[in-house]
């Protein structure tokens, strides 16, 4: 089957704006910042990471995220392997994606060897401390059929209003049954709908300070019974 490409559009600040879903990639801000904000302090990252850690991701995009991910897990010193997984229906170019995380003062090195092993069309990445995967496809079919299981989820699909496929409450159940006991996810979006579904999925939903302009996000624990 051929993979669909993600067909963008750019804003005059630089930041890339699908042309799919007519969204930003990130914050026309400070995507880095918004990343750190929502994803790794919503997820209460350093403080969990451990040998193994398992990161799972909707929504690929740029790689901003796992740069950033990767880039703090290096920061604080954690011994072993950062795990992270990301699903991505229409993947975006190397060369797009590379002039993206320009705008972004990203480790370069962690940046060339993403973007190295992606453009030789591989998409796994190891390294003596990170286990990547990006799992290319239609999320509401390859979570499902997804064999493990994830510490802490970025949901970072576009706007529940242009991208309501990666917000489904099926979906979403399937996110809960991929999450370890008390793992978490967060997300930049709190709309009610989301948070409802995440609820009724199986997690404990919380609306916290947003990034930026956005005065609401949305954090999530799984509940253990």
């Amino acid at each position: 089957m051929q993979r669909q490409q993600a067909e963008l559009e750019w804003h005059d600040s630089g930041v890339p704006i699908s042309k799919q879903f007519n969204d930003p990639y990130f914050s026309l801000e400070n995507g880095l910042e918004e990343t750190r904000h929502v994803f790794l302090t919503g997820n209460d990252l350093p403080n969990r990471y451990r040998d193994g850690f398992h990161i799972a991701e909707l929504g690929f995009g740029t790689g901003l995220n796992l740069l950033a991910a990767w880039q703090l897990w290096r920061d604080a010193g954690t011994v072993g392997k950062l795990h992270f997984t990301s699903f991505e229906a229409f993947p975006m170019g190397v060369e797009e994606m590379a002039r993206s995380l320009k705008l972004f003062p990203v480790d370069r090195t962690l940046a060339s060897i993403l973007i190295s092993k992606l453009s030789d069309g591989k998409t796994t990445v190891e390294t003596d401390d990170l286990i990547f995967e990006l799992v290319i496809g239609d999320a509401r079919t390859t979570v499902p059929s997804w064999t493990d299981s994830a510490d802490a989820w970025f949901l970072d699909g576009f706007s529940p209003a242009k991208n309501p496929e990666l917000w489904e409450p099926k979906l979403l159940k399937s996110v809960c049954e991929h999450t370890a006991p008390s793992g978490t996810a967060a997300t930049y979006t709190a709309a009610g709908a989301v948070r409802r579904a995440l609820s009724d999925a199986g997690f404990s939903v919380d609306r916290v300070a947003g990034f930026g302009r956005k005065r609401h996000m949305s954090v999530a624990r799984k509940i253990t019974r």
